[in-house]
């Protein structure tokens, strides 16, 4: 997913009020899988799959850049549109790293210390409040560093809230949809962890299960 959203991420698209990236496009997917782990399985877990799809985009944007610069065979006359496509403008690849990083953690721990306090119930709570929360770090995170003075500032903040708000609009019409993913996934895995000693350091990472 994240190899789609690095590609596309570059490009502003408008969509009825709104003007974001079509990154944004992959919303629905990723909402889903992100709030399911953190509420089955706890933010330990979330925290290991956010370093592994972390480290799986380094790897994916350094291969996309390694197939940039090789020179293309005589008669291959599309290299232009694919270094387009493909070329990875840094800024971009880091808005998009440090946006994965500050908001996805931001979520994941908001979900995980809701559903201590909410004691497991309120489940639309926890995955709209993450969202609120995440969201807001991902979307400034993101749109500041890829695209500050690329393009007008006035286009720029419309960006920033026009996407924290549709991914928080977003996460509320997908409620049930993931209420019903996340309570089949407890039932089969008779799991509902509560992270009620979890060591929140986003940094620790292990790639044990336990």
């Amino acid at each position: 997913m994240m190899a789609v959203v690095n590609v596309i991420s570059g490009k502003i698209i408008h969509f009825s009020f709104f003007t974001l990236s079509a990154a944004s496009l992959c919303i629905p997917v990723t909402y889903i899988i992100g709030d399911t782990l953190t509420e089955v399985y706890g933010y330990k877990q979330a925290r290991r799959a956010t370093w592994i799809l972390i480290g799986s985009s380094v790897i994916t944007a350094i291969f996309f850049e390694l197939a940039v610069r090789v020179p293309p065979a005589p008669g291959f006359s599309h290299n232009d549109a694919f270094t387009i496509v493909l070329g990875q403008v840094p800024r971009i690849v880091v808005g998009a790293f440090v946006a994965l990083f500050a908001g996805q953690f931001v979520n994941d721990f908001v979900m995980a210390k809701m559903k201590v306090f909410t004691k497991g119930k309120y489940l639309w709570t926890r995955t709209i409040g993450s969202t609120v929360a995440g969201q807001a770090a991902d979307s400034t995170c993101f749109y500041t560093i890829a695209l500050y003075s690329v393009v007008p500032s006035g286009l720029l903040v419309r960006s920033i809230l026009s996407a924290w708000f549709l991914k928080v609009l977003i996460e509320a019409v997908m409620t049930p949809v993931t209420y019903m993913v996340i309570r089949k996934l407890k039932k089969a895995e008779r799991i509902d962890y509560f992270d009620t000693r979890t060591n929140f350091n986003p940094f620790k990472f292990s790639l044990k299960n336990n």
